[in-house]
């Protein structure tokens, strides 16, 4: 996808929605997050840090409060970048479709959302809660590396694909290997985080 190949609906403000743990952010999210926000002609990037993750034991997860913060402090130079709290101060567990939901009637009629997600977990939205629901709330921007086989996406969707296929959209980032949990490990064993997640997150 070119700059500016992707157009909000009637000159609409378009704004992509990052969901995640975020534990830590990591220049990974960072990247991706830059990529798409370029290649789609995004307004804005809101990053939603998840209150209570339903596929992930609570106990094993920062508190989402110092996930924010890392959040908050990760994108603060950038424009474009923002963060929501709208999962943290919602009870229970997290729910995409909910989330979506109820940024939508945040930010009213004026917005084109756009949920900004990797090929893996694309092909498991089937699985997620209320599929049918969510893909008809926004557009998804499915992020991949360069080469990737996006008919898998395709093939996992089935029906779903050729309901939704028009607000489904592809688009390549670049490969970095880098992941929270290596991060967390490097720094149970006191090894170096540096470059992986901004200064400010480190420290």
């Amino acid at each position: 996808m070119s700059r500016g190949q992707l157009r909000g609906e009637h000159g609409l403000r378009r704004v992509g929605i990052l969901g995640g743990t975020f534990d830590p952010i990591h220049a990974g999210h960072l990247i991706a997050a830059e990529c798409v926000r370029e290649s789609a002609g995004l307004d804005e990037v809101v990053f939603v840090p998840a209150g209570d993750p339903p596929h992930k034991e609570s106990s094993r997860v920062t508190p989402a409060r110092h996930r924010y913060v890392m959040t908050l402090l990760a994108v603060l130079a950038h424009p474009g970048f923002s963060v929501s709290r709208i999962e943290m101060d919602r009870a229970g567990k997290s729910f995409t479709v909910d989330t979506v939901e109820a940024m939508r009637r945040e930010v009213g009629d004026g917005v084109d959302l756009y949920f900004i997600l990797g090929s893996d977990s694309m092909a498991d939205v089937p699985n997620w809660h209320q599929p049918e629901r969510l893909l008809g709330l926004c557009h998804f921007l499915v992020a991949g590396r360069p080469g990737w086989d996006r008919s898998v996406v395709e093939r996992s969707l089935g029906s779903l694909y050729e309901t939704h296929r028009e607000r489904i959209h592809m688009v390549d980032i670049p490969a970095i290997e880098l992941s929270s949990s290596e991060i967390r490990a490097r720094v149970r064993e006191g090894r170096s985080i540096r470059y992986m997640v901004p200064e400010m997150v480190e420290r």
